[in-house]
């Protein structure tokens, strides 16, 4: 494929600027809240050396890398595996290809070692028993039940009573909580995936997280958690997948005393149900399964104790690995200002190696995420040909453990950025679909910071129209490595495609979701248009750019949910 001449691209976008300046307030509006028109993005042409970099993306280079990383030989880039090793060192060869300066930790290294500690269940020494009046229900794993490894104890049995907590959440803020009329002391809790569909956008984002319902659940004395899916998940992940998942390793970063992070040493219990075993669960409570379901989509908060007492071992073998992030540095050209860098992203691991799917058990991830990652270094590639750098230093991170819950990012955000530089931004590029032609993006976070309008100009000038989240009920802002940067007050941005927008590109990537996310066939026999891969590109490597030289750094919108929670970190 060939990309547009530089010259005629100039013009092109002279051209689409002087359009777009007249309708400015028209296409802000669907994406863009009233808050975050406070940052207005200046309708002119880029700089001749920008559209000339950005000319450059070549998509051959986007197909060569997400061929080699999604190759069978990579064995799906396990995080802590051998595959996802020889995916970093390419990844490092690559950043030491382009100049950039080794940031992993050294003045010499691209890696950062992330040290891990690694959790796998052993099913067919676990147990599951519910007893109820006269009758006790010895329940089958993978048929009625997944756990999670425990990666704190090999061993463990509980005995407890039970009770239900609606979506395990707690904000007295939103005059919400499932705690309320229920005392969970002790007690296995049994609650919905997700967040009650009334809160706003960023508001159920935030408290569907595994992490922050786990830490709520711990501070209400509950020792264990049960996960109940609701209709609307089954129908989008089949059981099926949700066993495959489990049969894979849990794993956290540990601290220098080896704790695993983020792990709640009360809950001795964790794991998921599948629908068949929820009746007897529910065994003379005071609401059906079928009420509390609706009583779920209407978002009113539930809690009350269960009749049956559960009695569950849960056994684990666990082990500590290192697993590192690739990490390179573009130094920025302004005295003052290159002390502060805009990080790209990009998750290098897959599931690795799985139960088979139709015979085959590697999990390439070519979508998820050696597109993002193609594209970052992509950007990478086209930053270092400028003859003049950005004011803001620039920083490319490809993590690991993403798969893991946003380990290494969640690492990397919390230690100290290398050469004591201050992050003040983030652009994520992860599992950018390009099944088809790509005319419409998602900016995931766009609402919430400044980085909201750079993202719709740049979109614009690459002739690409920036839509809301057509699927809040995904949650998606907090599911990917822009995450763990917004919790340490890091204005933060993740665009990906939506294909040609509307139902059909929605319903595109539904089938995709169901078919073949985070299976084996999310290979390389899918099609990619590499075409719309170089035009989405370019849109991340000009966002970066300006960021990188706007005399002022990105600020959440005033009164913003995230920023008002996480601001003050900075």
């Amino acid at each position: 494929m060939s990309a547009l001449p530089n010259r005629t691209r100039r013009l092109l976008l002279a051209a689409a600027a002087t359009l777009v300046a007249a309708a400015a307030a028209a296409a802000a509006a669907p994406m863009l809240s009233p808050k975050a028109a406070q940052h207005i993005v200046p309708l002119v042409p880029l700089p001749p050396s920008v559209t000339q970099a950005a000319g450059a993306i070549d998509g051959r280079q986007l197909e060569a890398t997400i061929r080699y990383l999604a190759d069978d030989l990579l064995e799906g880039r396990g995080t802590g595996t051998r595959g996802y090793d020889l995916a970093a060192h390419y990844m490092a060869t690559r950043m030491l290809a382009l100049g950039l300066e080794p940031a992993g930790g050294g003045d010499s290294t691209f890696l950062q070692s992330v040290p891990y500690m690694s959790g796998r269940i052993r099913e067919g020494e676990c147990m599951m028993v519910l007893q109820r009046p006269g009758n006790d229900d010895t329940l089958v794993i993978a048929e009625d039940y997944m756990l999670s490894p425990d990666l704190l104890r090999d061993k463990w049995t509980t005995d407890a009573p039970l009770a239900f907590a609606g979506y395990g959440v707690s904000a007295p803020e939103l005059g919400y909580d499932d705690f309320a009329q229920v005392d969970v002391r002790g007690k296995v809790i049994l609650t919905f995936r997700g967040a009650p569909p009334k809160f706003d956008h960023d508001q159920r984002a935030y408290y569907s997280n595994s992490i922050v319902k786990e830490q709520i659940a711990a501070a209400h004395g509950a020792i264990g958690i049960l996960s109940v899916r609701r209709p609307d998940e089954e129908k989008r992940v089949a059981w099926e997948r949700v066993v495959r998942q489990g049969r894979l390793s849990a794993m956290r970063w540990t601290d220098q005393g080896g704790a695993p992070s983020n792990t709640q040493a009360l809950l001795e219990l964790n794991g998921t149900l599948a629908r068949e075993p929820l009746d007897a669960f529910f065994y003379h409570a005071p609401r059906t399964v079928e009420q509390i379901f609706a009583d779920g989509d209407s978002s009113v908060a539930q809690g009350f104790d269960l009749v049956p007492h559960l009695r569950a071992t849960r056994v684990t073998t666990r082990a500590r690995v290192q697993s590192p992030n690739v990490v390179g540095l573009l130094r920025g050209s302004d005295p003052k200002l290159a002390k502060e860098c805009v990080v790209i992203s990009a998750h290098l691991d897959h599931l690795g190696i799985s139960t088979p799917v139709s015979g085959d058990s590697i999990n390439n991830g070519a979508y998820d995420n050696a597109s993002g990652t193609a594209m970052m270094i992509e950007v990478a590639r086209a930053f270092t040909s400028m003859k003049t750098r950005p004011k803001r230093s620039i920083l490319f991170l490809n993590v690991s453990g993403e798969e893991k819950g946003l380990q290494g990012a969640d690492y990397f955000a919390r230690h100290a950025a290398p050469f004591d530089l201050r992050v003040v931004a983030d652009v994520n590029l992860d599992e950018v679909m390009l099944l088809s032609k790509v005319t419409t993006v998602i900016g995931f976070g766009a609402e919430h910071s400044t980085l909201g309008p750079v993202l719709q100009r740049m979109a614009t000038l690459n002739g690409l129209t920036v839509v809301p989240d057509p699927r809040p009920e995904e949650v998606v802002f907090v599911r990917s490595d822009q995450f763990p940067f917004v919790k340490q007050g890091v204005p933060s941005i993740f665009p990906t495609s939506l294909l040609g927008g509307g139902a059909q590109g929605a319903k595109a990537l539904d089938d995709w979701d169901r078919t073949r996310y985070h299976s084996p066939s999310d290979d390389m026999t899918q099609m990619f248009d590499w075409e719309s891969g170089v035009r989405f590109t370019r849109m991340a490597f000009e966002t970066a750019w300006f960021v990188a030289q706007d005399a002022q750094a990105p600020s959440w919108n005033k009164g913003d949910y995230f920023g008002v929670k996480f601001g003050t970190k900075r």
